[in-house]
């Protein structure tokens, strides 16, 4: 049995959930995580050196990073349709899953902690406005994409790749910044939203 160490409210948790969702792979739960078990001491500290979830435990082997997770369970359930083994076709989806976490993801983080976490540590009003302009400034890039090619990020066919994004776009709707309409991601949710898994794990609170 596949153990996952997270909390359910963790982004990059509910990125694995949703992913072993899709795949139908059975698997445990643990609560570890701010508001849980602590994830610096030594018992799990000894899995992730990090001292970050998700790990994933499977039988042996212990893995952590969520988007190497989600390439595993992809690899080890078969699922060709979510991480195609055609190196192009996997490079498309790739390339995606590596923007969201190098450029999309970066571009949030000063105003999700300054208007959503509340954090005393970003207060700037000059580097909230900042980010906030960069988040919206990629989800830009991904519009125009999805305008141009879609239904999905890497063409046709849900992949992996909708997984992390879907997950980045519900983190930007729920955050109370001024965004711009952008009808391809308009679309592009509700197509995500067709799909139980996305309605379980990636909306978070939000009907």
């Amino acid at each position: 049995m596949i153990k996952l160490l997270g909390k359910p409210t963790s982004i990059n948790v509910r990125k694995v959930l949703w992913t072993l969702s899709e795949i139908g792979l059975p698997y445990e739960r643990e609560d570890w995580g701010d508001g849980y078990r602590a994830t610096n001491v030594p018992e799990f500290t000894a899995l992730n050196p990090n001292a970050m979830v998700p790990v994933l435990i499977d039988g042996d082997f212990v893995l952590w990073e969520s988007n190497s997770i989600c390439r595993y369970l992809c690899g080890k359930a078969g699922r060709l349709d979510l991480l195609p083994v055609d190196p192009q076709a996997r490079a498309r989806v790739e390339q995606w899953m590596d923007w969201q976490a190098t450029e999309l993801n970066p571009s949030w983080r000063y105003a999700f902690m300054a208007l959503v976490r509340k954090s005393p540590a970003f207060t700037d009003p000059a580097q909230i406005a900042a980010s906030a302009a960069a988040w919206n400034r990629n989800v830009g890039i991904l519009d125009q994409h999805l305008a141009a090619g879609g239904p999905f990020a890497a063409g046709e066919q849900f992949t992996l790749a909708d997984i992390l994004l879907g997950l980045s776009l519900n983190r930007w709707l729920m955050t109370p910044i001024d965004r711009p309409g952008y009808p391809a991601v308009t679309d592009y949710i509700e197509r995500l939203l067709e799909r139980p898994a996305y309605r379980e794990f990636g909306r978070n609170g939000i009907p």
